[in-house]
């Protein structure tokens, strides 16, 4: 019984922890436009970063074609919308030894943006 106590309260503190806010595709398109010199989110085409085609449930480095660090490579994360989320708020913090340049996103109604326009057909 312990351990599902544990369980339930781990996953509480997962839930505070994520944004909350519903994300607005439309914003998230104009937010990603600090993105674009790197990622291409309407083609299955590499720039700097790998293309976000389809991202969301997708497992990290496992863009055909693309160049990982190996902190990505192996990280075995599946993104979906906490672990977005919580990268592109700190990607060097979230991820260490990612070649990820981008410092983040600031602000939670940003990230949320971003996501649902990741999310949307494109």
């Amino acid at each position: 019984m312990k351990n599902y106590g544990f369980a339930a309260v781990a996953a509480a503190g997962l839930m505070i922890a994520t944004p909350a806010i519903a994300g607005d595709a439309a914003s998230g398109e104009k937010v990603f436009r600090k993105c674009k010199a790197c990622h291409y989110v309407d083609q299955e085409k590499n720039k700097t970063g790998p293309h976000l085609v389809n991202i969301v449930g997708r497992k990290a480095g496992a863009v055909e074609g693309y160049k990982y660090s190996k902190a990505m490579a192996g990280s075995g994360i599946v993104w979906d919308e906490a672990t977005l989320a919580a990268y592109l708020a700190a990607p060097k913090k979230y991820l260490k030894g990612t070649k990820m340049a981008f410092a983040g996103l600031k602000k939670d109604s940003d990230i949320a943006d971003v996501i649902a326009y990741l999310k949307s057909p494109n």
